[in-house]
């Protein structure tokens, strides 16, 4: 049976050829520990892994420095959060965060942090003022995500940004389902810019990036060897070593190089025009499938669209697209203030999230597949 893959919003597959042959080669060409001596081997790898970091400065309007890697976004936002947040502090959330936010905010509470959410509500305006309600008194930090990873919701980013920085307020932003599809860079102004390499970078797993403007020092909340100031035991001061400990993915990161690569010589602008196509063409295949619902609500969407069918649990459902050969998500998606917002508890949504490696036929072929779903059941 030939598998037809739309769950890009959890990891983009196929991966440009690219990619592929830069991981190859990294473990045949790149063995050594990079930073960790003065040989061949050791050089070559750090060369490849500050080549990445430059890409990556350059595609998010950083400095090198302040790229750090990670093993995914919830790395990067674990490490942002909560070397920035401290017990007594007050933060707000956005109610369309994924886990990977909620979590670390919710057990950062059980030491005294003070947490909030901000509704979003149906327009950008609505957002905004829900938030402006409760910038007001003390607050250390707000977190939004860019874009939600269950119905491609675009947040106010800028609008935002510029709220955090009239009060002086850290803004760390989740952009695991921005970076690579929307052009979404520090320019924007938030202080942090958090995303997975595994994503619309189309880098391998175990990769990720936490991008800073330098205006924040984060605290450790790993210590270990830099190959940087061995001989104290304090961790090293500087970045981006200082929340870098132990041996990187050399490996990973040099196949996210070639993702970065692919993405900026594609550009994002085509990428997401490509993209929503597809998901348009998907919304409005299933406005002609009886008792299929889509849920979009906001004013501006990343190419990802959540749906269900009258009747049909979602898990239920996205096993069905499943064993036909549809590769969808079906759930919560990680996360339940989303679904909570959207009104789609206990049994969340099916996600449909196309990649640049998606096709009109598959997408034609999966609509003509639900509504026969629609029509006559599971």
């Amino acid at each position: 049976m030939r598998q037809i893959y739309f769950d890009n919003a959890a990891t983009t597959f196929p991966k440009p050829p690219g990619v592929a042959e830069a991981v190859r080669s990294a473990v045949e060409r790149f063995g050594g520990n990079p930073g960790r001596g003065g040989h061949y081997f050791s050089q070559n790898a750090a060369a490849k892994v500050f080549e990445t970091r430059q890409l990556a400065a350059k595609m998010f309007s950083a400095q090198p420095e302040n790229v750090v890697f990670t093993q995914n976004c919830t790395h990067a936002l674990n490490l942002a959060i909560k070397g920035v947040v401290r017990p007594g502090d007050r933060v707000i959330i956005s109610s369309m965060e994924h886990n990977s936010v909620a979590r670390p905010v919710y057990a950062l509470t059980k030491q005294g942090v003070r947490a909030e959410v901000s509704w979003v509500g149906k327009t950008d305006g609505e957002t905004l003022e829900n938030l402006k309600k409760l910038m007001k008194g003390d607050l250390r930090c707000v977190i939004f995500t860019a874009a939600s990873n269950v119905t491609g919701r675009i947040m106010p980013i800028r609008e935002t940004a510029s709220l955090c920085r009239e009060r002086g307020v850290c803004f760390i932003v989740d952009g695991a389902q921005a970076c690579g599809t929307l052009p979404i860079s520090l320019e924007d102004g938030m202080n942090f810019l958090c995303t997975a390499g595994h994503k619309g970078l189309y880098g391998p797993t175990g990769t990720g990036l936490l991008i800073s403007d330098g205006a924040y020092a984060p605290s450790t909340i790993i210590e270990g060897g830099t190959g940087a100031t061995s001989a104290e035991l304090e961790q090293t001061g500087f970045m981006p070593e200082r929340l870098e400990s132990g041996t990187v993915n050399t490996v990973g990161i040099s196949g996210l190089g070639e993702g970065l690569k692919y993405v900026a010589q594609i550009g994002v602008d085509k990428i997401r025009i490509y993209e929503d196509e597809l998901c348009g063409l998907f919304i409005d295949g299933l406005k002609r499938a009886e008792g299929a619902k889509v849920y979009r609500r906001g004013e501006k969407f990343a190419p990802i669209v959540s749906f269900n069918v009258e009747g049909i649990p979602a898990p239920a459902l996205s096993n069905a697209l499943a064993a036909q050969g549809y590769a969808l998500r079906g759930g919560l998606h990680c996360a339940v203030l989303a679904h909570k917002t959207l009104g789609t508890l206990p049994d969340g949504t099916v996600r449909f999230s196309p990649s640049v490696f998606s096709s009109e036929r598959d997408v034609v072929s999966l609509i003509n597949y639900l509504k026969k779903i629609c029509k006559t059941g599971l």
